[in-house]
């Protein structure tokens, strides 16, 4: 992406915690300069007091929503018409959308459509709808920056079988012949279709995520190219050239 893209972030203070909003704020500086800050919910609960407390300190815009109906969330839908406005009538590049329990996919696939680039924050609980339509996800809960030491990975990452197929079909969409694959091109193709991030697994670099998977294999040329190669994919490989 070119530098300073323009960032538009709407927060449902209802369903995310407020104790990540730096660390929020952190990761989208990494894109461009969040020229758009709006937090929803009704300002009157003690729910979300803690929301309340970094509004002025992150220079976040309240906006008032009451419970008009009990059961019922006006949050989501005051939030949403404010994102359609920003679409038609801002120039932005990024959409930030923070909620841990609401599903805004309608939301992100329009935004999708027309464009933009859909960046989503919560929690594990957040809807798997939600979370595969962005562009990128990252939960909250177990997010690691660049100087924090990591956490505990993942278990039994290998008996994820969509994780395994996605990084296997990046593999192969831009191996060589003979089947190795420069990390690179592999991490932007599955950007490219899906909002997976190795930190939400427990890894800071995707190169990590790879070597703690035995299914897959590694090399270093020229000192700093990393290579991966599915290993099971190389022998099929070896063994029709052999025959």
């Amino acid at each position: 992406m070119k530098d300073k893209e323009k960032i538009a972030l709407f927060i449902d203070a209802d369903n995310a915690p407020a104790a990540k909003i730096d660390v929020i704020l952190s990761e989208l500086a990494k894109y461009g300069v969040v020229n758009i800050r709006k937090a929803y919910g009704n300002w009157k609960s003690p729910n979300i007091k803690s929301w309340e407390d970094v509004l002025h300190e992150y220079a976040i815009q309240p906006i008032q929503q009451f419970d008009l109906t009990k059961g019922k969330n006006a949050t989501d839908i005051a939030l949403v018409i404010d994102a359609m406005d920003v679409l038609y009538t801002k120039d932005v590049d990024i959409i930030c959308l923070v909620s841990s329990d609401c599903d805004f996919t309608p939301l992100v696939t329009r935004a999708l459509a027309d464009g933009k680039f859909l960046i989503g924050f919560g929690e594990r609980k957040a809807p798997s709808a939600f979370v595969n339509s962005c562009s990128r996800f990252l939960y909250l809960d177990g997010y690691v920056q660049e100087d924090e030491d990591l956490p505990k990975p993942v278990k039994n990452i290998k008996s994820d079988t969509k994780l395994i197929n996605l990084l296997r079909q990046a593999i192969e969409a831009v191996e060589e012949d003979d089947g190795w694959a420069m990390l690179g091109p592999v991490g932007k193709h599955i950007s490219n279709q899906t909002s997976f991030d190795q930190r939400n697994y427990g890894y800071k670099k995707l190169s990590e995520l790879f070597a703690a998977i035995d299914l897959f294999e590694s090399k270093v040329t020229h000192g700093s190219v990393i290579w991966i190669r599915d290993i099971k994919r190389a022998k099929l490989q070896t063994k029709r050239l052999s025959s």
